[in-house]
């Protein structure tokens, strides 16, 4: 099982960035996935979730209106679009897989962690 991230960097307050997450290892569409982040110093949260089939997404109130996440499950592939960054959106970005799909707000519900990808906004 992988889960790559990619699409981190240095970008200014009001930018956009575009993370993606390819799964490989595990059928892809049978799995929620999510992105979460942790900032220097504190602990991870959650961020973002999506359903099986696309059908349903999540958001955390700080990110909502400003990020969209979606997947490609024919390029089993999920992604994090980030519109309107703020300083405070710097953080390690995480994707994450959840079989299940009930708790899509709670990391420890998830099945498989990708390596992060470093998101830096500077003001």
């Amino acid at each position: 099982v992988q889960l790559q991230a990619s699409g981190g960097g240095l970008v200014q307050a009001g930018g956009s960035l575009r993370l993606s997450c390819a799964a490989s290892g595990f059928t892809f569409s049978r799995y929620f996935m999510g992105w979460f982040r942790q900032a220097p110093g504190k602990a991870r949260e959650f961020v973002a979730a999506i359903s099986w089939s696309g059908g349903r997404t999540y958001y955390a109130d700080s990110v909502k209106g400003r990020f969209t996440i979606s997947r490609d499950n024919a390029k089993n592939t999920v992604y994090l679009q980030m519109n309107s960054l703020k300083p405070e959106d710097t953080a390690v970005y995480y994707c994450a897989a959840d079989q299940d799909g009930n708790r899509w707000y709670w990391q420890t519900a998830y099945d498989y962690w990708g390596q992060g990808t470093l998101v830096t906004v500077s003001s």
